[in-house]
Formats: structure tokens, C-alpha cells, sequence
């Protein structure tokens, strides 16, 4: 049921610089149009001892390793303890948390990531928001545009909820592992501690603690 893919089912929001963006919302998703204005705001709060603000809206942890063919564009956040390696895109309205690693030829756009988050080998991740400690597999990427170019629908099931919304990657919650080569598709919701078979499409609502490894094949994990 898509009430098992709200905000509080999905993430641990303590695990994120972002907390108080979620605040009064439901579903995830409603922050996506809210992410740019909400690192602007954020960063001027942040303690100059710790970040170091770079060009235009752009705050990065003095911890962080930032590779010197790195793009980094505004509004961003880099947080402490985080790798960006070369040739990594970051395009805006990013906020990277914690002890993250964004690898190789990575590009994110409009995102949330929780600490420890790991998008290490040629990721797209775009209009998403992936949960603590998920790691996406090389090659995977999240699709954010519909092929017909249509408002995003969220399904699981027989059920949808219309969130108004164009560009809509992915919401992944926390610990899960996406496999090499998968393609989340606009809307996709995966609950915490999910594994996603490698060279997976996924679509709809995936529940929190199983094995996808096709539509038809979603095992829940044994306890």
C-alpha cells in the first residue's frame, strides 16, 4: 500500500542535515520543489569553521575530498566526511550528506542524500532521494522523465496517487542495495532494506525488506 511509502516509513530523517525540510509533509516526494530554496536558507546557518562556502550557494564540509575535475554547481551542500571523485556533475539543488562517496562520472540533480549514502560508478540520480546508508550499484541509474512526458503517478498495485510532479526519480529508503545496471523508473519507491537484483527495470512500489528480482518475483527476506 503507497501509506507504507510515506516519509516516516522509508527514512530515518535524523540521518540528514535536510530534517527539518520533511517537517509537516507526508510523502517524500513534496519536498523535490523545495530543495533548492531550502540549501540556500540552510547554508547561511552553517558554521564557517566547518564549511567553506564556494562560489555562489555552494557550502562544503572542510572534511570533504573534493576531486580537482569535480563540477559543483549551486545550490549545494557536501558534507562532512564525503568523497566527490572525478569527473563527479553536480548540477544543483544537491544536498550530499555525511560520510557519502559520489564516484566516478556520478551526476545528481535536485537530490537528497542521507549520510552515508554511496553513488559511486556512473550514476544518474536525478529528482530523488536516497536513504541512509543505500548504495547504488555502478551503472544504475534513476529515470526522472516519463517517455510521454506526463505527470508522475506513484502505483503499487491497484493502487496510484497522483503527485503532480514532471521530473520524479526515485525515493529509496534506507540500507537498500540497488544492483549494477537497474533502472528505476519515474515514481519508483523502494522500501528499507530492499535488494534490487542487478540489471533490473523496476516500477511501482517495491516493499521494505524483500529480494526484487523481477515484477512478477519479490521475495520478502526471511526474519
Amino acid at each position: 500500500m503507497i501509506k507504507d511509502f510515506t516519509i516516516d516509513k522509508l527514512f530515518d530523517v535524523n540521518e540528514t542535515i535536510a530534517s527539518g525540510l520533511f517537517e509537516g509533509k507526508t510523502y517524500p516526494w513534496e519536498v523535490l520543489p523545495l530543495i533548492g530554496s531550502y540549501i540556500t536558507e540552510l547554508g547561511k546557518s552553517l558554521d564557517p569553521g566547518e564549511y567553506d562556502r564556494i562560489g555562489e550557494n555552494v557550502w562544503i564540509a572542510k572534511s570533504a575530498v573534493i576531486a580537482p575535475t569535480a563540477s559543483i554547481t549551486g545550490p549545494a551542500i557536501i558534507g562532512p566526511d564525503t568523497e566527490v571523485r572525478q569527473c563527479a556533475f553536480i548540477r544543483g539543488n544537491a544536498i550530499v550528506g555525511a560520510g557519502c562517496v559520489v564516484g566516478n562520472s556520478t551526476e545528481l540533480k535536485n537530490v537528497i542524500l542521507f549520510n552515508h549514502v554511496q553513488v559511486p560508478h556512473y550514476n544518474y540520480v536525478g529528482d530523488s532521494i536516497l536513504g541512509y546508508r543505500s548504495h547504488m550499484g555502478a551503472g544504475s541509474i534513476c529515470s526522472n522523465v516519463k517517455s510521454d512526458k506526463k505527470l508522475v503517478v506513484v502505483h503499487d498495485g491497484e493502487e496510484s496517487l497522483e503527485t503532480g510532479i514532471k521530473k520524479f526519480g526515485a525515493m529509496i529508503g534506507d540500507y537498500v542495495e540497488v544492483g549494477c545496471g537497474s533502472v528505476l523508473n519515474p515514481g519508483t519507491c523502494i522500501g528499507r532494506h530492499t535488494n534490487i537484483y542487478p540489471l533490473s527495470p523496476v516500477r511501482g512500489c517495491v516493499p521494505a525488506d524483500s529480494i526484487y528480482k523481477n515484477k512478477d518475483e519479490i521475495v520478502i527476506k526471511s526474519r
